[in-house]
């Protein structure tokens, strides 16, 4: 019987069928709660206010997308069922027992 997958599994496949749009919602969410914190702080002007939203959202994406390029690197060396044997070591194993 085929056991139901963990909760952290349902959410790495998620994330590799839809990189971009974890992406996009880690931005969206940290430049809506970097705007709000920086709103809450009434001694800056305005505009330095946006200009450290945006560079937090920049910080935020630089970190989304090198989790992605993780993720991707995993589920291509790993997969979801084990590690992988690459290509060229299976030729070379292959090639190397004749006799």
């Amino acid at each position: 019987m085929a056991e139901a997958p963990s909760k952290i599994e349902s959410m790495r496949k998620w994330i590799v069928e839809h990189k971009l749009r974890a992406v996009g919602c880690l931005w969206l969410t940290g430049i809506s709660s970097s705007i709000a914190y920086n709103w809450s702080r009434p001694n800056m002007k305005p505009s330095v206010k946006i200009i450290h939203a945006r560079l937090h959202a920049q910080a935020l994406t630089l970190a989304a997308l090198v989790g992605s390029a993780c993720v991707e690197y995993y589920d291509n060396k790993y997969g979801s069922s084990g590690p992988k044997v690459d290509k060229y070591t299976s030729q070379y194993l292959a090639h190397s027992h004749k006799d």
